[in-house]
């Protein structure tokens, strides 16, 4: 499996005229070896660098984290006392241009660079996340139990809105029910808002007590076996006004209007244009203020916008959210989101928690 994965972005970083590469993600180390930490303020990297048919990879780590040893890599350990600096630029070619990822601190890159490390450095992000764009099938199938769990978790969520509740007094309820379902707790702060709050696409749970009528959003996402869920629900505590209902309504088309046409081959740009389009034409145009949506695996937002400014065509594996929505300041804030997968011929929506119009027993 890490074979494979290293393979893929040295084939990658080749497409960028790149031969050597620092990943200091910790998540794509990770990915390419299995070996995770977090080093906080201490240096931790690993290297790639293809040496004629073989690809040599050597994990830089300090002492003090947990034995890094590991098939899919040599590893050099230092001290705190001792300069990784030095240690790092005796492995790579001077002569080659470098690699690095976005994860790599100025504090770390601007020494190595005095060091004559290499000939020049190049940001080669997207060597890496193009390999984690693309998922395996166990990595589909760990997105596909995360999805479910979080599909647990909104029934969960649902029931919890009482009058006397607040968005903060649920927020933090939600991590321990995530584990009780068989999740790892949150894969990202969620939203909770009442009423007006939902007009603010990323409000923070607040002290705002439930009022029964108020429209209810929740934008949640759990973790299961490393892999993130993300989605969103907007439900109604009393019958609809006629306002709510068509907010709601025109949200619901756009949604599954950008769901119905995802296959191999058309563009994110195409399918943030279909769920706008209808916004659009429903009046709503100004009021779709963010992108349609994000990658998402290991990170909750990985790169590859579902927006108008992203041209690149999707592929099989490839899973991404759509989330239209809706925000009227003062008033209302409505957003419906699933993850989908794409597949060979289409795309599978891995959340099954329905699109229609709920009103709440509170």
């Amino acid at each position: 499996m890490h074979e494979e994965r290293i393979a893929r972005t040295m084939e990658n970083l080749a497409s960028l005229g790149i031969s050597q590469a620092l990943i200091c993600d910790p998540l794509s180390v990770w990915y390419l070896t299995g070996y995770y930490v977090e080093p906080m303020e201490r240096f931790f990297a690993l290297h790639l660098t293809q040496r004629g048919s073989r690809t040599r990879t050597t994990l830089f780590c300090n002492e003090l984290f947990p034995t890094a040893h590991g098939a899919a890599h040599e590893l050099i350990t230092f001290s705190d006392a001792q300069n990784p600096i030095a240690l790092v630029a005796q492995a790579c070619d001077h002569t080659l241009p470098l690699g690095i990822d976005k994860s790599m601190e100025a504090r770390w890159l601007i020494p190595l660079m005095e060091a004559g490390a290499c000939a020049s450095v190049r940001l080669a992000s997207s060597a890496i996340d193009d390999a984690r764009s693309v998922k395996d099938q166990n990595e589909q199938e760990l997105m596909r139990i995360a999805s479910h769990l979080n599909d647990q978790g909104m029934e969960w969520l649902a029931a919890q809105v009482h009058v006397g509740q607040t968005e903060r007094g649920i927020a933090e309820r939600l991590p321990r029910a995530y584990r009780e379902l068989g999740a790892e707790g949150n894969s990202f702060s969620p939203i909770i808002s009442f009423g007006a709050n939902a007009a603010d696409p990323h409000h923070e749970p607040d002290s705002t007590p439930f009022v029964k009528g108020d429209m209810v959003l929740f934008d949640v996402g759990c973790k299961y076996k490393w892999y993130c869920a993300d989605m969103t629900r907007t439900f109604f505590t009393k019958k609809p006004t006629s306002l709510q209902l068509k907010v709601y309504d025109t949200v619901r088309r756009a949604n599954e209007a950008a769901e119905v046409m995802i296959r191999p081959g058309v563009s994110f740009s195409e399918i943030d244009h279909a769920a706008r389009k209808v916004i659009e034409d429903a009046g709503y145009g100004p009021n779709f203020t963010h992108r349609l949506g994000h990658q998402i695996g290991l990170s909750v937002h990985e790169p590859g916008d579902v927006s108008a400014a992203n041209p690149d065509t999707v592929r099989p594996g490839q899973i991404f959210s759509v989330e239209p929505g809706i925000y009227i300041p003062d008033t209302i804030g409505v957003r419906i989101e699933d993850l989908v997968l794409v597949t060979q011929s289409g795309c599978e929506v891995l959340n099954h928690y329905t699109h229609e119009p709920v009103v709440l027993d509170v």
